[in-house]
């Protein structure tokens, strides 16, 4: 999980979710219920998911989130990665 520095502390956070599937676990289109859920939308390029803070969010809050995905996934076999900048 990385924050940038780069980024004002005025700039709305954004954390971008990556997500490896198993072929033994849940189907794809369930983790993606299960992460919208959560709040994420789906993104196109490098990241699977996008999750826009309503403003600045503390390290806590980013891990909070983090604990969050990991509940809701646990069981599906999916592997993620989080990066917020």
């Amino acid at each position: 999980m990385l924050m940038s520095k780069k980024a004002s502390r005025d700039d709305p956070v954004k954390t971008y979710l990556l997500v490896w599937f198993n072929s033994e676990g849940e189907r794809p289109s369930e983790v993606n219920r299960r992460l919208m859920s959560l709040g994420f939308e789906l993104t196109k390029g490098s990241y699977d998911f996008e999750y826009n803070w309503s403003g600045n969010a503390s390290l806590d809050q980013v891990l909070e989130l983090g604990d969050k995905v990991y509940l809701s996934l646990h069981g599906t076999g999916a592997m993620f990665k989080l990066e917020s900048m």
